[in-house]
């Protein structure tokens, strides 16, 4: 038990200290991912050492160790406590809101090699959000999603089939509509405008690589491409919402740095961790999938939706436009990379 104890309990300090280790490697960045299992695990490994120390016998050493683990098992609640039920809400509900000022969106990472079409469809129907994001939807996704077309005419499309295509269908039209690779090729984001009650809304849709052994070996790409548009978010004198799989869980540095950037608030904040991903395993769970928005929101709604195959479940939210911009410039903010305009589709 004492050996199993040490090995367990070097570990786990070890992975606390190491998203703070040089380098954007993902054997390093990888820790800031899963914190709660972190925290179950030391919380076991302090169980453990105590247990020994009332059993067994008093030792300076495995003191030490317990209390080089209580350190680490504080400061890892430190990062995940905000986005527990017990912190502060960020973002605050409406309970009577105007509904010609709220605006819903699902976002669903569709797994490409998933073919349960029919169970997107339906959580489509019930729920009919005003935008539908899919990512990783390629050709098949796309033929696949036409018996939703009558409620969603404004559509603009990207199909891939490398793990990052992406499709935008909406029930509001929109203008200024982007599609781009902003750090690498092959991984597109969209950016279109849209209007809510004669506001104009911008609104950016990504899904950047993880910093991964199968993906990229660093996370630097995802990290600059999240650095580019937060940049573009600053810029932007317009109510903005940000959307989609950052494949960066919410309480990484990345991720507040992002936030903290552009000032962009969390409705998850304080309600719970909504964990998206990984939607077939239980015990490996981290929010992946955000929806972040400018201070011009308030939340009516945010609900992670059942799963249909996919390796994410789906994450809806609705907003309510509580507050106008007092002065809306007619000028986008600018461009950190070329842009491609990509035609939208309008059925009559």
């Amino acid at each position: 038990m004492f050996e199993v104890l040490g090995i367990l309990s070097i570990v786990m300090i070890f992975t606390t200290i190491a998203p703070h280790l040089p380098g954007e490697h993902w054997l390093i960045r990888v820790w800031e991912f899963p914190r709660v299992q972190q925290i179950c695990i030391i919380l076991v490994a302090i169980i453990g050492w105590v247990s020994y120390l009332v059993i067994e016998q008093t030792d300076s050493l495995i003191i030490f160790a317990t209390v080089i683990l209580l350190l680490c098992l504080a400061y890892q609640i430190s990062w995940v406590y905000p986005y527990s039920s017990f912190g502060p809400k960020e973002v605050s509900r409406v309970k009577t809101p105007q509904q010609d000022r709220v605006f819903s969106i699902m976002t669903s990472n569709v797994y490409m090699h998933n073919k349960n079409y029919q169970g997107l469809i339906d959580l489509v129907t019930k729920h009919k959000p005003d935008m539908l994001v899919t990512l990783e939807s390629n050709q098949d996704w796309e033929d696949a999603m036409e018996p939703i077309h009558n409620d969603y005419p404004y559509r603009l499309a990207c199909p891939l089939e490398n793990l990052y295509g992406m499709h935008l269908y909406s029930r509001l039209p929109f203008k200024e509509e982007t599609i781009r690779y902003i750090v690498q090729d092959g991984v597109p984001s969209m950016q279109v405008t849209i209007e809510i009650e004669g506001q104009p809304v911008v609104v950016y849709l990504l899904h950047p690589k993880p910093p991964s052994p199968t993906e990229n070996e660093s996370a630097g790409p995802r990290d600059e491409e999240l650095t580019l548009v937060g940049q573009e978010v600053v810029a932007e004198d317009r109510p903005v919402i940000i959307a989609g799989d950052l494949n960066d869980v919410a309480w990484s540095p990345t991720t507040r740095n992002f936030r903290k950037q552009t000032g962009a608030r969390d409705p998850r904040r304080g309600r719970g961790f909504f964990n998206t991903f990984h939607a077939k395993y239980k015990l490996i769970r981290w929010p992946l999938d955000h929806v972040f928005h400018s201070d011009h929101f308030d939340l009516v709604k945010i609900k992670r939706l059942p799963g249909y195959g996919s390796d994410h479940f789906p994450l809806y939210t609705s907003l309510h436009l509580t507050r106008d911009c007092e002065q809306c410039e007619s000028s986008s903010a600018p461009q950190t990379s070329e842009a491609a305009s990509i035609e939208s589709n309008k059925e009559s």
